[in-house]
């Protein structure tokens, strides 16, 4: 049995027993005594999970998990409790836990672990960053039951991978999945495509045709694009949804199905709500159970990996090799807008793999369309009011929201920029309030930190602050505003309160 765990051997005392417990539960264990028989094991085998289990105190335990992130591997570290909140702590891992740890604790973590990257295996999905593996939990939650799925994102994002993945380990597997992509059909077409119809019911009717939903009883169908609808065909989608029955085109008969739904959209649905372009009614049926997918700009960390995935793919399937890409070529793509998202990555990839020159892809081989717009916060222009004003709110909402997901980088970028200044004693604050954040330069000339007023829902920014320390505070803003309400403090920073327990155990936040 191939090993799908590596646990270094710099802690026996936690090391040996993990190594029997998991063998103990059916998974293959292999201990590593240094950092190269840890990369040894990780090049032989299909290896799931990497135990770090002297995290911050081992030699070489940066290069170990930087290597084990590259080919899509789990770092689990283990640290020393005084090692929690040092510099050294922050390794490149997918999680933490803090010494002591009981083994049957420390295995049932590794365990979901290894069924996390099953999962990723089975479906595809790849990432390391906190949003996405927030869509894997989701999809373990919402895969099991039957209810209906609202899957919200971008174009680009990967919704129907995820609607598949749904599908694919729901107890419906095996039995059809049936894809609708609704904006690409005609309103009298489209209703004829999901009901079907009788012979007859029209002109060119020469026989009957069974529609979508009928084709995928005892199934899934995917409903991608399900805002482009046309209201006539809402109400009768309205229907199927109370009462899982409906009328082929031209018919006079109820024909009944079980069928799940999955839908999907990339626009704001609550919006198209507001304006009368969709039906209430309709958006409370489908938003029964609900993922975000996050765009590539809010998951950054996740480009080189998936990178290098479509570099083996495509390697492979033109019989390529690839050269390489270049330090600053790989800043401009970490730093790109993406509009397109991952279907944009991808392309490019493709390309460059097709016609990448004899040499490694430098910062000038990247095309213009990908570095467009990266002088400013949005990716995007904002569409201008109507002269109605209708559209104005949703605007001016999408430019306060793109602005938010920009600012991470914005003030790690000022980060780097005053460290690299002789004199940078500026104080910066990050103003945490109900409608807007903001970043303020405020020159210290000769301030002490106590003389610069700040009320209690304010962050103070430093030069030299690492972003962990912005985030602390983020987090500390936010719990006192929602009155140590943990749910409400997730809602409000936009993670799930699994992300924000974490958070709050790795920065010690009571």
């Amino acid at each position: 049995m191939s090993a799908r765990v590596v646990v270094t051997m710099s802690d026996l005392e936690t090391a040996v027993p993990l190594d029997r417990a998991l063998e103990a539960e059916g998974i293959a264990c292999e201990l590593a005594a240094s950092a190269e028989e840890g990369r040894s094991a990780m090049r032989r085998n299909q290896i799931a999970v990497l135990v770090l289990s002297g995290a911050a105190r081992e030699s070489q335990a940066r290069a170990l998990a930087e290597y084990a992130r590259e080919h899509e591997i789990a770092v689990l570290a283990l640290l020393e409790p005084t090692d929690s909140g040092r510099g050294e702590t922050r390794l490149p891992v997918t999680e933490m836990m803090v010494k002591p740890v009981h083994t049957d604790e420390l295995a049932a973590t590794v365990r979901r672990l290894v069924d996390r990257r099953e999962l990723q295996r089975r479906t595809g999905i790849a990432g390391e960053s906190a949003p996405i593996q927030e869509v894997l939990v989701k999809i373990e939650q919402m895969a099991p039951v039957s209810s209906t799925v609202l899957i919200q994102g971008e174009s680009g994002t990967g919704k129907e991978l995820v609607a598949k993945a749904i599908h694919d380990l729901s107890p419906r597997r095996g039995r059809p999945f049936i894809a609708v992509n609704c904006a690409a059909l005609r309103e009298t077409l489209l209703e004829s495509e999901l009901f079907g119809h009788e012979k007859g019911a029209f002109t060119g009717a020469a026989e009957r045709r069974l529609g979508r939903f009928e084709l995928a009883d005892t199934g899934t169908i995917f409903l991608d694009e399900i805002g482009e609808i046309p209201m006539s065909v809402q109400v009768k989608l309205l229907r199927v949804l109370e009462t899982r029955s409906f009328f082929r085109l031209g018919g006079v008969q109820p024909i009944k199905v079980d069928v799940r739904v999955v839908a999907a959209t990339n626009r704001a649905l609550k919006d198209r709500v507001s304006v009368g372009e969709f039906r209430d009614d309709l958006f409370y049926r489908l938003n029964v159970l609900s993922i975000y997918l996050p765009p590539l700009r809010e998951r950054r960390d996740d480009i080189p990996l998936l990178i290098r995935r479509f570099v083996r793919e495509f390697t492979a399937q033109h019989e390529r090799t690839f050269p390489g890409i270049a330090a600053d070529a790989m800043q401009l793509l970490l730093k790109a807008p993406w509009p397109g998202n991952i279907r944009q990555l991808r392309n490019l990839v493709e390309s460059m793999v097709v016609l990448a020159p004899g040499s490694e892809i430098r910062a000038v081989d990247i095309p213009g369309d990908v570095t467009e717009g990266m002088g400013t916060l949005l990716p995007a222009r904002i569409a201008p009011a109507t002269s109605n004003g209708v559209g104005l709110g949703a605007a001016e909402f999408e430019f306060i929201l793109r602005s938010l997901m920009e600012l991470r980088v914005q003030v790690e970028e000022l980060r780097r920029r005053l460290e690299q200044r002789p004199d940078h004693g500026d104080v910066h604050v990050i103003e945490v309030s109900d409608t807007s954040s903001q970043v303020l330069a405020v020159p210290a000339m000769g301030l002490e930190e106590d003389e610069v007023e700040v009320e209690e829902e304010v962050v103070v920014y430093r030069a030299g602050m690492t972003m962990a320390e912005v985030e602390r505070a983020a987090i500390e803003a936010v719990l006192r505003r929602a009155e140590g309400n943990r749910r409400r403090a997730a809602q409000d920073l936009g993670i799930g309160e699994r992300t924000l327990y974490r958070k709050l155990k790795e920065y010690e936040i009571s």
